[in-house]
């Protein structure tokens, strides 16, 4: 690789046909805080974030194969110190079948593009208000006379309606969050939880369940979008895995069950189709062993009981995702001592998962209940500055 190349103002890479890194220039190396000898040979996909992993999989390999090259694709990278970095990529297929590979940050730019987004919807609002007053005042003008009592009478329905629909929504929310699993604070195993909805209703769930003296299942589910449609899905899945769980059956069970159950809902109706990462837990404290599936969710923490700390990363896709999936489960030990946080993506995004890291690892003596209530602050405080509303939901297991 030329000079020039190599410190250009954009990083630059190469790959093989199967992904794998051939070259990459010193300026990507500085974005990613990478040495060359630890990216040269590697798959791409050992830099890209889990969801950026799915995406190339799906769109950038399709692409390339077929028209040999593609534009302004967005990706998140991984750094070596865990943060994401947002690109635009561009990248093309040479002669020797090689794939060349231009890379611009954007992190500045999506700070602008959400502002200008913001300004951009007031805007529209602003304007589309307007021509409705307008609309509205000319035909009050023309029928004042006539129409006074029949406006009246649709001013008098719609408040009814706005009440009666509020009434309903509250209700559905109460009845969403009696499904939810109360506090377990046994002498082997404590778990504590959190949940709030961005709206009335919430597109996540969770719930965990005493199988057996010694063996509990905790399931957190994480369904696309939020809102009427994502909550009605989420009561649907909520009473097929209450049943599976409570019965005791393999993780490879649940998810399976769960992925036909999303797929029978939507018969392939593309138009409708909704997905959702999940990640279950069969916790074993007589063995002191835990069986998970990751489907695509945002990786669970598991801090030991000296502090340290790694992650129960994704095994599989999102379930109703594609048909015929098979999941495997993955088996860890734990000692006594040992604490556990699994979250959704509502949390992370204001958040990051360093910062909760950070929390599991400074409060590692705190009692569940108090660090749960930390976590809370540090949400609300983060939210001050953070535009994007999500629903919010995280589990904290002590392992006794």
């Amino acid at each position: 690789m030329d000079e020039q190349l190599n410190h250009a103002p954009c990083g630059f890479l190469t790959l093989t046909k199967d992904g794998t890194i051939e070259s990459i220039n010193e300026t990507l190396l500085r974005m990613l805080h990478y040495e060359r000898d630890e990216l040269a040979g590697k798959q791409i996909g050992s830099i890209l974030t889990v969801p950026s992993k799915l995406f190339y999989q799906l769109y950038f390999v399709p692409l390339i194969k077929v028209q040999e090259k593609v534009e302004e694709m967005y990706l998140s990278f991984e750094a070596s110190n865990g943060d994401e970095v947002p690109v635009i990529l561009n990248a093309r297929k040479t002669k020797q079948a090689q794939i060349d590979c231009i890379v611009f940050p954007i992190s500045k730019r999506n700070q602008y593009e959400n502002e200008l987004l913001g300004a951009k919807k007031e805007a529209e609002a602003a304007l589309l208000a307007k021509h409705e007053a307008n609309k509205q005042l000319e035909s009050a003008l023309k029928e004042l006379k006539v129409k006074q009592l029949e406006l009246m009478e649709v001013n008098q329905q719609n408040q009814r309606f706005k009440i009666e629909t509020k009434k309903e929504l509250e209700l559905a929310r109460k009845i969403q969050e009696t499904s939810l699993t109360d506090p377990i604070h046994l002498k082997d195993i404590q778990v504590e939880s959190y949940y709030r909805a961005s709206s009335e209703l919430s597109g996540d769930i969770y719930g965990f369940y005493p199988i057996d003296q010694h063996r509990y299942g905790i399931i957190l589910l994480d369904v696309m979008g939020h809102g009427i449609s994502s909550a009605l899905i989420t009561m649907s899945l909520h009473s097929l895995f209450q049943r599976l769980i409570s019965s005791g059956v393999q993780p490879e069970i649940v998810m399976q069950e769960l992925d036909k159950h999303l797929h029978s809902l939507f018969q392939n109706k593309e138009e409708t189709r909704h997905y959702c990462t999940a990640i279950y837990l069969l916790i074993d404290t007589r063995q002191q062993k835990i069986d998970y599936i990751n489907a695509g969710h945002p990786p669970a923490i598991w801090q030991d009981k000296n502090g340290k700390q790694s992650e129960l990363k994704a095994t599989g896709v999102p379930i109703g995702m594609f048909e015929d999936i098979v999941y495997k489960a993955k088996t860890i030990t734990y000692t006594r001592g040992d604490r556990l946080l699994l979250f959704t993506d509502g949390v992370t995004d204001p958040l990051g998962s360093n910062v909760l890291q950070a929390l599991l690892r400074e409060n590692q003596s705190l009692p569940l209940a108090k660090l749960k209530h930390k976590i809370i602050q540090s949400l609300e405080h983060q939210e001050k500055f953070y535009h994007k509303s999500d629903d919010k939901c995280f589990i904290l297991v002590d392992l006794k």
